[in-house]
C-alpha cells in the first residue's frame, strides 16, 4: 500500500484549555531503527495529555510534540532491525508522543499484539494504563496473591485496570471513588469494597473491612493530604506507590510509622523511561497479562469515544471527571 506524505494530527496551539487542540496537517512520521509505523485506528486519552496541553508536562527529548501516549492499529512500515511486528500485524503500542494522529511511529519493543477478541478502540485503551499498573503494582510493589490492595481513583483508566489485574492475580481489592455510581462500577469490576471518599473516611472504612489489619499495597494518584492517611492505613511491610499528585506533590510523612511498620514508599513516572525499560514491562505484560486479555478475564473499560477532530471535546469530557474507564479517539477505519 502506498503511503501518503502527510497526515492529519492534533496540535497544541499554545498552553491552555481544551480549545487549544486543533487538527493540522503534518508530515508522515518515519519508522526509525527499532521502530514501526502504525496506521492508527484509535488512540487513548490520558491525564498526562492534559498536563502536556496545559504546558506542565513537556515531551521527552526526541519525542513528538503531538499528544497521545497509546495507539492501536496496523503496522504499515518497519525500520531497520525489527523482527516483530511485521507489516500487516495489528498492534497496540505505548509511545512517548504522537498518538493523536493518523499515523504514529512506535518502538517495536513497546508493541503488543491485539487479542482477536478485542476491537481497536478497546486495544487503544490498554497500553498506558496497563504498562503503568504492571510496573508499579507488580514490579515495584510486588503485590502477592492474598494481599490487600487499594487503588485510589478506582473509576479512572488506571483504577479500572488496577482493580482487574489485582483481582485476577488473586489479591483482595479495595478502591476509592467520588460517587456512589463510581463505587458501584468499581465493585462490579472486582473490588471487594469501594469507598465514596466524599462521604466516608476511607482509612476507617478499610480498617473495618480488614478487621483492623490494614492494606499491603496502595496505588495512589492523589498525594498531598492523602499521604499520611495512606501511611496510617498500611500494615507492617506495606508498600505505598505514588504515580501522580492531584492534591499536591508535598506531604507530611510520619517517619516513626515508616520505621515501626517497615514500610516502603516509592513512585515512578513512565514516559521518560528508556525504550529498553518499557520493553521489559511489555515482556511482563505479554507473559502474564496478555493471556488474561485473550481469555476475557481482564478487559479494558471504555467509557466514550470521539473522532480525532473532536479531541478538544474529549479532553473536556476527561476533565469533567464523570467517566468510568477510558476515553478514546477513533481515527481510522481499517476495514477500508
Amino acid at each position: 500500500m502506498a503511503l501518503p506524505s502527510t497526515m492529519t494530527a492534533i496540535e497544541i496551539l499554545r498552553p491552555g484549555g481544551p480549545e487549544v487542540l486543533v487538527p493540522a496537517t503534518r508530515p508522515l512520521p518515519q519508522a526509525g531503527p527499532g521502530e514501526v509505523l502504525v496506521r492508527v485506528a484509535a488512540a487513548g486519552i490520558n491525564r498526562p495529555d492534559v498536563l502536556q496541553r496545559m504546558g506542565g508536562y513537556a515531551p521527552p527529548p526526541g519525542a513528538s510534540d503531538i499528544p497521545g501516549l497509546e495507539v492501536a492499529g496496523v503496522v504499515v512500515a518497519t525500520g531497520a532491525g525489527v523482527s516483530w511486528p511485521a507489516i500487516g500485524d495489528r498492534v497496540m503500542a505505548l509511545v512517548a508522543g504522537g498518538g493523536y494522529a493518523e499515523y504514529c511511529a512506535a518502538p517495536a519493543a513497546q508493541c503488543l499484539p491485539v487479542p482477536a477478541r478485542l476491537g481497536n478502540v478497546e486495544a487503544a485503551g490498554i497500553p498506558e494504563t496497563f504498562f503503568t499498573v504492571w510496573t508499579n503494582v507488580f514490579d515495584r510493589a510486588a503485590l502477592q496473591p492474598g494481599e490487600a490492595f487499594l487503588v485510589h481513583g478506582g473509576a479512572s483508566g488506571i483504577g479500572t485496570t488496577a482493580i482487574q489485574l489485582a483481582r485476577r492475580h488473586g489479591a483482595r481489592v479495595f478502591a476509592t471513588a467520588g460517587t456512589p455510581e463510581k463505587c458501584a462500577a468499581c465493585e462490579a469490576l472486582g473490588a471487594e469494597k469501594a469507598i465514596d471518599y466524599r462521604a466516608a473516611d476511607f482509612v476507617k472504612e478499610l480498617k473495618d473491612a480488614t478487621q483492623g489489619s490494614g492494606i499491603d499495597v496502595i496505588l495512589d494518584m492523589v498525594g498531598g493530604d492523602y499521604t499520611p492517611r495512606n501511611i496510617a492505613l498500611l500494615r507492617e511491610e506495606g508498600r505505598l506507590v505514588q504515580i501522580a499528585f492531584l492534591r499536591g506533590h508535598k506531604a507530611e510523612l510520619d517517619l516513626n510509622a515508616l520505621m515501626r511498620k517497615r514500610l516502603v514508599v516509592t513512585g515512578s513516572t513512565l514516559r521518560p523511561r528508556s525504550v529498553e525499560a518499557k520493553g521489559r514491562i511489555a515482556q511482563g505484560l505479554r507473559r502474564v497479562v496478555l493471556p488474561w486479555l485473550e481469555d476475557g478475564s481482564v478487559r479494558p473499560v471504555i467509557h466514550e469515544t470521539y473522532p480525532l477532530a473532536r479531541a478538544a471535546e474529549a479532553h473536556a469530557a476527561l476533565e469533567a471527571d464523570r467517566h468510568v474507564g477510558k476515553i478514546v479517539l477513533e481515527i481510522s477505519d481499517l476495514t477500508r
